[in-house]
């Protein structure tokens, strides 16, 4: 039986000018919803689709509680987080990197 896994994300636009924080339980999908702009608003609007930062759950209550702290941070602690975790803020959504992080 498969658990279900749960990614809190952060995703950039081409200049890093934008930040966007969101909870999926299918990244990968996710990731390619954005970059095909199949999603309306924001991530449309502002281009934002460079998946530079994740954290992965078990639990959708945990994911959740996580993306709304994250949302609540400053921009400046935002980046601090996506500088700890990739510090060059290349792009992650290729790299399967996703799918085996714990």
């Amino acid at each position: 039986m498969r658990t279900q896994v749960y990614y809190v994300y952060i995703l950039t636009n081409t200049h890093h000018n934008v930040l966007y924080t969101g909870v999926t339980n299918d990244l990968e999908r996710r990731c390619y919803e954005h970059k095909q702009k199949k999603i309306k608003g924001f991530t449309q609007k502002y281009n934002v689709d460079k998946l530079i930062y994740f954290e992965r759950f078990d639990l959708i209550d945990l994911a959740i509680d996580r993306e709304k702290q994250i949302k609540g941070f400053s921009r400046e602690k935002k980046l601090a987080l996506i500088n700890q975790f990739n510090k060059e803020w290349k792009e992650l959504s290729h790299t399967g990197l996703f799918k085996t992080r714990l």
